[in-house]
């Protein structure tokens, strides 16, 4: 599966890594994708906690090393003193995409006044896209139903496989010139 979408799936919660309560943001992920996604993919999931040495060698880990052309974050993101996690993902960022943290923001905003707290980003870590989402299921869901259009047309441009989408979850966008044949 040389062309397979390799995505890296990071839940970063003190309490979930240190087994006080069971993660949901992975397993809601998992859904996520397996709903989205038309063309072959897989995963690599990493529970981790709120420590920002933590998660930049945890997005060190899966960029360079695993190869993941697309890393997932959830939790971490708000205003309290152990959210670290855009910290983390500026510190390894090679570019930062500002468009998707502000799309991000503008998605949860049509459902809770409180996602102007959140500090989502987006950025490029050599030919690996990250994104922090929010920790909880449903918002990740409404998050990623809302920027994932561009993420498809974004990995190819830097180097990424050509990703296909289930439209009815979600139509990824290319220009014409950058759109192939459906697969048969």
């Amino acid at each position: 599966m040389t062309d397979a979408l390799l995505v890296g799936l990071v839940s970063i919660s003190d309490r979930a890594a240190s087994g006080v309560y069971e993660d949901k943001g992975i397993p809601a992920l998992r859904e996520w994708f397996g709903a989205a996604l038309t063309s072959p993919w897989q995963i690599e999931t990493r529970l981790i906690p709120d420590e920002q040495p933590i998660i930049e060698a945890t997005l060190i880990e899966l960029c360079d090393r695993v190869g993941c052309h697309l890393v997932l974050t959830t939790g971490g993101t708000g205003p309290a003193p152990r959210d670290v996690t855009p910290e983390a993902t500026l510190a390894v960022a090679h570019k930062v995409m500002p468009g998707f943290g502000e799309q991000m923001r503008q998605v949860s905003l049509k459902y809770v006044p409180t996602a102007i707290l959140s500090r989502q980003v987006g950025v490029i870590r050599g030919r690996s896209l990250i994104l922090n989402l929010p920790g909880q299921p449903k918002a990740i869901k409404e998050t990623l139903d809302g920027v994932f259009a561009a993420v498809p047309y974004c990995l190819d441009l830097i180097g990424g496989p050509y990703v296909e989408t289930n439209e009815a979850i979600v139509k990824a966008f290319r220009p014409k010139s950058a759109q192939r044949p459906p697969r048969a």
